[in-house]
């Protein structure tokens, strides 16, 4: 049975104490005084986590007897509840006995309930941090031990030639040696390519190969912010800077001092914005909205996008100046339909990703169902085959992913994708007229036998064929199922 938290209820009116001990008897171990040397003498023999008590009593005010216990027992939560609304009295309660909350009267029985909750809350949070602050001070080595140990993880983990998944022919490779050699030296670098393609998986790469690596890396995506919300992200903001600014903020820029910053889709920040963060890299300083202070700071910029940002300064929509800022280096993500070898790999990397992240533990996929992903032109490049292997993950009743778990669009492009495929179908087709007729009835075949699980019934009648003219067919093309067992 769970220990009730205790409460000290200290008012010299005996009605009122009856009524708070009523509301609150069900849910918590309440102590009560009429006096403050009653209140004190339950304080030293009782474990009591909130305090709540009368502001006017005869013998002693609320605020002297709670600065008494500030000093005694400074865990206790102290709270002070009066009928009277004297701002002096709320101002004394505040600053000399550091009261949590001022209660009212006439108060409500499910607010203060509330209140008290929350109360008891605080103290059980005031006493884990102790705790955590005791660790700290104990076992400074332990922490530096295993601060370091994850430090060495993600540097494996983003290491230039084991943190990208891709085959030993891949064209990934001249990307991962420019990786390489660009990442020790202290220049801002801009990653272009197709949206899913890596950029922050690489940006990731070169700041744990910098000398920066032990120092923190950010990542802020600049397309999804307006312009005054950007501008107090990356540079932070004073209270009451603008509407909905209740606390200072210190921007990412200042955050990550002395490491790197990671700016996605930098080519859809506006013209205003631009000129705003030229600033910034020409003079190596933030100004915080809401002052007129500035402050220095040391820290190597990456940026990504989507957008070929040379013709975007030839459009006039990117400041030139600020594209030479950025780019002192450039490296072009190759999109996944370039690199179909890859998928195999990916595939099985993912499907290990995503067997840790589910819990749920196949063998793999079968050669068929490899065939089918690699045979795919990825439009989403490898987020949308990650949201593919974990669909199938899914769906998958068996040991291995098999083909018939392939979504249909994988497997036959989309309306909307027609016109593409048709044309890297005709670019593939060799031969005479008829031959080229035969090599896409033979896809056609497969993609359709596939999608039935090889039931050649169910597939002659979708197709208008009998079975013998079926099996005929496929012999003819010489189809038939592929091994089970996957591999990459």
């Amino acid at each position: 049975m769970t220990e009730r938290p205790t409460i000290l209820i200290v008012d010299d009116e005996k009605r009122a104490l009856e009524a708070i001990v009523r509301i609150l008897d069900d849910e918590f171990d309440v102590h009560t005084a009429h006096t403050a040397e009653a209140a004190l003498a339950i304080l030293e023999r009782e474990w009591v986590k909130v305090m709540v008590c009368d502001q006017r009593m005869p013998d002693v005010s609320g605020v002297a007897l709670l600065s008494q216990v500030r000093d005694q027992w400074p865990e206790v939560v102290r709270m002070i509840i009066s009928g009277y609304t004297d701002s002096d009295d709320i101002i004394s309660a505040i600053n000399e006995a550091g009261i949590y909350q001022y209660i009212s009267k006439p108060w409500h029985p499910d607010e203060l309930r509330l209140k008290l909750r929350n109360a008891v809350e605080l103290f059980d949070l005031q006493r884990q941090n102790e705790r955590l602050s005791l660790e700290l001070k104990l076992k400074p080595s332990t922490l530096s031990a295993a601060i370091q140990s994850k430090r060495t993880a993600l540097q494996e983990r983003y290491d230039w030639d084991m943190g990208v998944v891709r085959s030993p022919d891949s064209c990934m490779n001249a990307v991962c040696q420019e990786i390489f050699q660009v990442a020790p030296y202290d220049v801002n670098v801009v990653l272009t390519g197709e949206s899913g393609t890596g950029k922050e998986l690489l940006a990731r790469a070169l700041h744990y190969n910098s000398l920066r690596q032990n120092e923190v890396f950010i990542a802020q995506n600049c397309g999804a912010l307006p312009d005054e919300l950007l501008e107090s992200e990356l540079f932070g903001h004073k209270r009451g800077a603008f509407t909905g600014a209740i606390a200072d903020r210190v921007g990412l820029f200042e955050l990550a001092d002395k490491g790197t910053i990671f700016l996605d889709e930098i080519g859809d920040i506006s013209p205003a914005f631009q000129v705003k963060l030229l600033r910034v890299l020409q003079e190596g300083e933030i100004r915080p909205l809401g002052t007129n202070t500035t402050r220095s700071i040391n820290v190597r910029v990456i940026a990504a996008t989507n957008k070929d940002l040379t013709e975007e300064v030839r459009q006039g929509r990117f400041r030139q100046d600020l594209y030479y800022r950025l780019a002192t280096f450039s490296i072009h993500l190759p999109p996944l339909r370039q690199r179909l070898q890859d998928v195999p790999y990916l595939a099985n990397a993912l499907l290990q990703e995503s067997m840790q992240q589910m819990g749920k533990q196949v063998k793999g996929f079968s050669n068929e169902a490899l065939a089918c992903l690699q045979a795919y032109d990825w439009p989403g490049n490898v987020r949308e085959l990650q949201n593919e292997v974990k669909r199938m993950l899914v769906l998958c009743g068996g040991d291995y992913l098999e083909a018939n778990l392939v979504s249909a669009h994988v497997l036959r492009a989309t309306p909307e994708e027609y016109r593409q495929e048709m044309r890297l179908l005709t670019d593939a087709l060799q031969g005479t007229l008829k031959d080229r007729v035969e090599q896409l009835e033979a896809r056609i075949l497969k993609e359709v036998l596939i999608r039935h699980r090889w039931n050649k019934s169910r597939a002659a009648e979708e197709l208008g064929l009998s079975r013998v003219g079926l099996r005929s067919k496929l012999e003819r093309y010489e189809l038939e199922r592929l091994d089970t067992a996957g591999s990459a």
